[in-house]
């Protein structure tokens, strides 16, 4: 196994996209297989492909990687994104821990009963802006610098424009409150691998569907 990275999800954002946002954002290119059935996914687990029969599934320097956290870190690493020493290692565990409970409401949101949506976007909004928003605006603020941790661009600016503009598509408005955090998401957007990211035709994908929803519950049995 050589060359590109190879990601192995369905076909959008899920437990996939942090990975896909970590990879762009270090410069490096991946290949991706999407699975559309459960069958697929059955012969992966039995291929002995998958660790714990979990996606995402990341093919890099030889490993088949499964689990979000063990895969992420991994890259950070192999990619100078994770700070110089232990302490900028516990600062952006911490960010990036506080972000990810953020984003497992956007993550679980198109799972929603229809009737219960309005209140889930009401939940993240208040969440976004009362308990998580909060931490990195103070913290950009304090420190006056333009990353996260050790004024340097690491895994934890990654996960908190991810999640910011993720948070943006439900609530619009949600960063008037934080001049920080406006900054800090214009400076991150004009970062060459962001902004080639952010553009149409990059493997960044559009917000869950119902045909994703269905695949998922499809590939999954989650019914």
């Amino acid at each position: 196994m050589s060359g590109k990275p190879r990601l192995t999800y369905i076909n959008g954002r899920g437990r996939m996209e942090s990975i896909r946002w970590l990879l762009a954002a270090a410069g490096v290119e991946f290949e991706e297989v999407f699975l559309q059935t459960r069958e697929q996914l059955l012969k992966l687990g039995q291929d002995g492909s998958l660790l714990f029969h979990q996606l995402p599934l990341v093919e890099i320097d030889g490993m088949k990687l499964v689990q979000c956290r063990a895969i992420l870190s991994y890259i950070a690493g192999k990619y100078n994104l994770y700070g110089k020493d232990l302490k900028e290692r516990a600062l952006i565990d911490m960010y990036v821990e506080g972000i990810s409970d953020l984003m497992q409401l956007i993550l679980m949101f198109p799972f929603s009963p229809p009737e219960a949506k309005e209140k889930k976007i009401a939940t993240i909004a208040e969440k976004a802006t009362e308990r998580y928003f909060p931490v990195f605006e103070k913290v950009l603020k304090q420190h006056g610098q333009d990353f996260l941790v050790g004024n340097r661009f690491s895994w934890a600016d990654v996960q908190l424009m991810e999640a910011i503009l993720a948070v943006e598509e439900k609530v619009p408005s949600v960063l008037s409150g934080f001049p920080q955090l406006q900054a800090f998401k214009t400076k991150m957007s004009n970062m060459p691998t962001i902004k080639k990211f952010l553009q149409p035709g990059s493997p960044r994908k559009p917000p869950p569907d119902e045909n994703y929803v269905a695949t998922v519950m499809k590939i999954f049995k989650l019914d």
